[in-house]
């Protein structure tokens, strides 16, 4: 499902105090990470602040591209495919972003709807996926409000919501519980592993460490960029 190989991740400096003449990137991101993830698997990503979770996961999710090594999701090398093939990738991957990134102008419903409607689902079927996750996270009588109208982990749990609507093989989520009491927590974690033995794979970035005393999985834990532990 998942597989690194040697995977670097370098941002190159354009101001001033830019690259060398040589081109060197000025900043190394991640250094050599090296792991597999079979389908279906679940997978803890953890570390401290800045050592480089999220910029796995924008990889995962194709948002960057490696610097060097090899990626494969769903059996495919990502550095050999056109711009179509990418977005169709995509479409199997369901994202839990940190900031949230809800559309300001559609309301809760709507944010949610919009993974099945660009899938063409037919609205009778996008109706009852969309009223029923909304229900099962609590925001059921919240359909109409749209984001500035709902608060942090109000917003949290319909990004949550969009990211699992359409059952993606593959679910990333980038601190997912950040804004949520215990008890959201717990009733998100529920949905995560109601999905995980569907067969999807997944992986949660977390500082949470009673999160993961509760749900025991593999771990990934990157220090400075460099991966210190897997399993």
């Amino acid at each position: 499902m998942v597989r690194f190989e040697s995977v670097g991740l370098a941002y190159r400096h354009t101001g001033r105090h830019g690259a060398g003449r040589d081109g060197t990137p000025s900043t190394q991101i991640l250094h050599d990470l090296n792991f597999e993830i079979a389908a279906g698997g679940f997978r803890w990503l953890t570390g401290a602040s800045g050592a480089g979770k999220t910029s796995l996961l924008k990889l995962m999710y194709l948002a960057e591209h490696p610097s060097r090594g090899r990626i494969s999701l769903f059996q495919t090398d990502i550095s050999r495919v056109d711009r179509r093939t990418s977005s169709l990738l995509r479409r199997r991957i369901g994202v839990v972003y940190q900031d949230f990134r809800l559309l300001p102008h559609l309301s809760a419903y709507d944010n949610v709807a919009l993974p099945l409607r660009l899938a063409r689902k037919t609205e009778i079927r996008v109706r009852a996926d969309v009223t029923e996750l909304l229900r099962w996270v609590g925001l059921s009588g919240r359909l109409d409000s749209r984001p500035d109208e709902l608060s942090g982990g109000e917003q949290q749990r319909v990004a949550i919501a969009r990211a699992v609507v359409a059952r993606p093989a593959l679910l990333l989520a980038d601190e997912p519980t950040g804004n949520l009491d215990d008890d959201q927590a717990q009733r998100l974690m529920l949905l995560i592993t109601a999905l995980n033995r569907l067969n999807t794979t997944v992986v949660v970035a977390t500082h949470n460490t009673a999160l993961i005393a509760r749900h025991p999985a593999p771990v990934l834990e990157l220090s400075a960029g460099r991966l210190i532990r897997h399993g």
